[in-house]
């Protein structure tokens, strides 16, 4: 299997665990973090085994965000170049950065968020992405790029509106103030707060096994249904669900689970069907 310099990936049943893994610098991220993302990712989505994901980090900090000490010593002459031609090169090398956190998005298996102590900028984008997010209640999140001149490129400003709100997300990027666990809480940033990282991670991993012995079908329709509700009018939202219904209900895992119903007895789901 290949290894990536930024990750690690470790196993746990049908649940694939994604670990963020430059501990001595906070998981800032530098480019190796870019520029595999996607490719993790790929890696992630392309197993049939894995039915979910968990994002976690190594060490002290979930992550601090983008190195931008290493950004700006590898990129400086994209990003400080006078030429149009730079700016060019700019604007596609943050759509290539972008790639990342959308692959973690638009990922058919639904992915947990495991924040400890710092979630600054980029981390955010990350967490953004998740489809559940969990926090110890040492952690603080920030929406930081205002305060290095930086309109957030990477998701947050796109996403977090619907998780928490455009008022709570203007009021986060305009200051780029820190917030901790209880409020991100209140806000609704994360769904639960956890006196440890253990204890987190433990109902994390709990969750996550929740999640991945429910029907894949399901839970990839379940995440891509409500995805694609965030750009529609709940009138179109209903349409699309009817649509996805009858087109994928009756599947073996239906099947099964009715005559569990039948029977009294508790389906045991295929996992042909993970793909």
């Amino acid at each position: 299997m290949k290894s990536f310099p930024f990750f690690e990936i470790v196993y746990d049943r049908n649940v694939a665990i994604l670990y963020l893994n430059r501990p001595d610098k906070r998981n800032a991220m530098n480019w190796p973090f870019w520029r595999d993302l996607p490719e993790v990712i790929q890696t992630i989505d392309a197993d049939p085994k894995v039915h979910a994901f968990i994002i976690a980090a190594r060490g002290k900090s979930f992550s601090t965000g983008l190195d931008l000490e290493q950004f700006f010593s590898e990129f400086q002459h994209i990003v400080q170049g006078e030429l149009g031609d730079h700016r060019e090169k700019l604007y596609h090398l943050i759509l290539d950065m972008q790639k990342g956190i959308n692959a973690v998005y638009d990922s058919k298996k639904p992915s947990i968020a495991l924040i400890q102590r710092h979630c600054i900028g980029g981390g955010l984008d990350l967490i953004s992405a998740c489809d559940v997010r969990y926090a110890s209640k040492d952690a603080s999140f920030s929406l930081r790029e205002a305060k290095v001149g930086i309109v957030a490129d990477m998701g947050s400003l796109q996403r977090l509106p619907a998780i928490i709100g455009q008022g709570n997300t203007r009021e986060l990027a305009l200051t780029g103030k820190d917030i901790d666990a209880n409020e991100a809480l209140r806000m609704g940033l994360v769904t639960k707060v956890f006196d440890t990282e253990e204890e987190m991670f433990a109902y994390g991993l709990k969750t996550a096994h929740e999640i991945a012995e429910n029907p894949t079908i399901v839970i990839r329709g379940v995440k891509q249904v409500m995805n694609a509700s965030a750009h529609f009018n709940l009138k179109d939202a209903l349409n699309y669900v009817a649509v996805w219904n009858a087109s994928m209900l009756d599947t073996k895992d239906f099947r099964q689970a009715i005559q569990g119903f039948r029977e009294k007895k508790r389906p045991i789901f295929n996992s042909e069907t993970a793909q």
